[in-house]
């Protein structure tokens, strides 16, 4: 059952705007829930110059099937020309709190 599940980080310059974000894909049911870290400090290059800049990050917890449509939400929502979207695999976890994740996002 693990193997269906990810987490998906996204990021994004506005904390709050990064809640709202979160709070849509949550009402869409393309996450259970998402767990928000800020402020994060993101050092990065971008069009030949370095950037260090503070940021916020959010954790979604859903299932792997939903991942292209999360980036293809976030992707219509963010700011950012190129917005950090990346799944990470879960490779185990609480089984009644994976069958939560599973209720409470869509079906494949």
């Amino acid at each position: 059952m693990d193997e269906e599940f990810c987490e998906v980080v996204v990021t994004a310059a506005d904390a709050d705007w990064l809640a709202g974000c979160t709070r849509t894909l949550v009402e869409e049911r393309l996450a259970a829930c998402g767990q928000h870290v800020a402020p994060i400090r993101s050092v990065y290059r971008w069009q030949g110059e370095v950037h260090d800049e503070p940021e916020a990050r959010v954790a979604l917890h859903t299932r792997r099937d939903l991942v292209p449509r999360i980036v293809a939400r976030v992707g219509e929502l963010h700011p950012y020309e190129v917005p950090c979207v990346i799944a990470l695999p879960l490779v185990g976890g609480n089984p009644a709190y994976l069958r939560w994740i599973a209720e409470e996002t869509l079906r494949p």
